[in-house]
């Protein structure tokens, strides 16, 4: 049976541990039924939503809005928790910077403007860090 993951927010939060992915990473959205090296997909009423490396996309002349950075919060996380989420879009939010949350089984990855990524690092592991303090704390 799979390890369920952590689930208590506090714990969540020390152990954040974000790591960016190595690469360039575009959005895309396509109703072609043709297979794309896709490293994400979600169906929608409008079409299927890809996230791919840019280069791949400039391979197949696919348009795209912007380019990504792809971070992975290593904690492994419970589809079950509550608040991880949104105290991490918090972080992010309140420096300004945009962020799309994608949920795998383990682990939850973060999609953030290329030129915030290091911003973006910062950000979590501050949060992180923050959350060791107030955890360390009688």
């Amino acid at each position: 049976m799979n390890d369920p993951g952590l689930r208590d927010l506090d714990e969540l939060l020390r152990r954040l541990e974000p790591v960016l992915r190595p690469g360039e990473f575009v959005v895309v959205s396509t109703t072609s039924e043709v297979t794309l090296p896709a490293l994400a997909t979600v169906d929608e009423d409008e079409g299927r939503t890809l996230v791919l490396e840019r280069h791949e996309a400039d391979a197949f002349r696919l348009g795209h809005v912007g380019t990504f950075a792809w971070i992975t919060l290593t904690v492994h996380s419970s589809l079950e928790a509550v608040g991880l989420t949104a105290a991490v879009a918090r972080a992010l939010a309140d420096r300004d910077i945009p962020c799309n949350v994608l949920a795998g089984f383990h682990h939850d990855h973060l999609l953030v403007p290329s030129d915030r990524a290091n911003e973006a690092i910062a950000a979590l592991r501050h949060l992180s860090a923050s959350a060791s303090e107030a955890g360390d704390r009688p």
